[in-house]
């Protein structure tokens, strides 16, 4: 017998739970249920899939460890743009081809287009602002290279990049003296990250898909002609399974996913609203969402209320001294790019999971040896427009309305898993070093 409970919502302090109306409390699973699929995971990916098959008229339930936004789709910086890889054009190309290169870009910009066009039907207010992505050259000799990517760019996928010199810059709004040219390109926009995940799962719930909150997954077993999903305080029998839980997954659930992931944290802080005065004195007036060119990039943008956004790369470990270093490391790095600011109060912090992956790129499909399994995961910090859409394909995976020959290659592959897993975070150290020294 299906039972419910309910406990106070976890929050995570940061701005965006703040800048949106309290959310829905969904009930926490007690007892058993049967359903046709059962997703674990209540982010953008999750959410997409529930959306999709329900939309279809198949029973779905969405399992949350903790409630809807609480991962990465609740703490992002609200970046919807292209990525979901480390891997760049010319990587990507040389790894899979011309052509598989092409069908994956084209497959985040139409992760894009997605969330624009939801937003839109929905009538969700989200705060969507900034036309495409400006990269910021953060060392002179970047520029040649940012002049060199927007030829290829438009040479082989028809990107139409433009490229600024810093004197541009600054009659734009971007003003810093860190900033030596500029690379922008025409797709994404930003958004509030947490508004359009609690308008997602409004959907799923009016679709008629069930979420529970407080509901992790502990285990995840076959039984008979169905898949068992064992909570803390009951069970849920499906025939299909999506695992959608990114950097937030646990790894035993299901045993194939020990290893095979790499979550990393990464740190970000929104000032108070700030003035005219202090918008001129930056030079900062522009509301285009923004990275620099560094390996460890960091990212920012100036919201809507005229607060400032700015994030990095996390820690490495999650204890005490650790994350006290990160904020004196994100509070260093803000002074430093943005002098003008550095007596501007931040008013909000907090920090969130970012998922790799051994093979730099996601995993969208049936998972090897796990007949029924599929996953969707592994966006590489840029998953608001690729989990989104990918949802939506893992679903048609599972209705026989799509073929796993039909996602773009990158897509297709199975998560690799790393050497002596134990060792990973010895590994992110390793590489942290080292591209901090090439960021120099």
């Amino acid at each position: 017998m299906l039972q419910t409970r309910t406990e106070p919502l976890k929050t995570i302090g940061s701005y965006w739970e703040a800048s949106v109306p309290p959310q829905k409390q969904d009930r926490q699973l007690i007892g058993n249920a049967v359903f046709e699929v059962a997703v674990i995971g209540a982010g953008y990916a999750g959410l997409s899939a529930a959306l999709k098959l329900a939309q279809s008229g198949i029973s779905v339930c969405v399992l949350e460890a903790e409630h809807v936004g609480y991962g990465a789709s609740g703490r992002n910086g609200g970046f919807c743009c292209l990525g979901g890889t480390t891997l760049d054009e010319r990587q990507l190309i040389r790894k899979f081809g011309l052509e598989e290169a092409r069908k994956f870009v084209a497959y985040q910009v139409a992760g894009i287009n997605l969330v624009e066009q939801r937003l839109t039907e929905w009538q969700c207010d989200a705060g969507r602002h900034s036309q495409g992505e400006m990269y910021l050259a953060h060392r002179t000799k970047d520029m040649a290279s940012l002049g060199a990517h927007a030829t290829f760019l438009k040479e082989n996928f028809g990107i139409k990049a433009r490229l600024l010199s810093k004197e541009d810059l600054s009659a734009e709004g971007y003003g810093g003296p860190g900033f030596h040219g500029g690379l922008h390109l025409p797709y994404g926009f930003a958004l509030n990250p947490m508004a359009y995940v609690q308008a997602l799962s409004s959907e799923v719930r009016r679709a008629g898909g069930k979420i529970f909150g407080k509901s992790p997954v502990t285990g995840l077993t076959r039984d008979g002609d169905r898949w068992h999903l064992e909570t803390e305080h009951g069970f849920v029998r499906a025939r299909k399974v999506v695992l959608a839980g990114n950097g937030y997954t646990r790894e035993d659930t299901p045993k194939w996913l020990h290893g095979r992931t790499l979550p990393v944290m990464s740190s970000i802080r929104v000032t108070r609203p700030l003035s005219d005065a202090e918008l001129e004195a930056q030079g900062w007036t522009a509301d285009t969402m923004s990275a620099d060119t560094r390996i460890l990039l960091h990212y920012f943008r100036l919201l809507p209320d005229r607060r400032f956004l700015f994030g990095t790369r996390g820690g490495i470990f999650e204890n005490t001294p650790a994350l006290a270093a990160m904020e004196k490391r994100t509070d260093a790095d803000f002074k430093n790019m943005f002098p003008a600011w550095s007596e501007v109060e931040t008013e909000y912090s907090w920090y969130g999971h970012v998922c790799l992956a051994r093979n730099l790129t996601p995993f969208v499909g049936e998972v090897p040896g796990l007949k029924g399994v599929f996953a969707a995961m592994g966006w590489h910090g840029s998953g608001i427009a690729m989990a989104s859409i990918s949802g939506e394909k893992v679903a048609g995976l599972i209705m026989g309305k799509l073929e796993q020959s039909e996602l773009p290659v990158p897509l297709q592959r199975p998560f690799a898993r790393f050497p002596v897993p134990a060792l990973r975070k010895l590994y992110l150290q390793g590489a942290y070093w080292w591209y901090g020294w090439k960021d120099r």
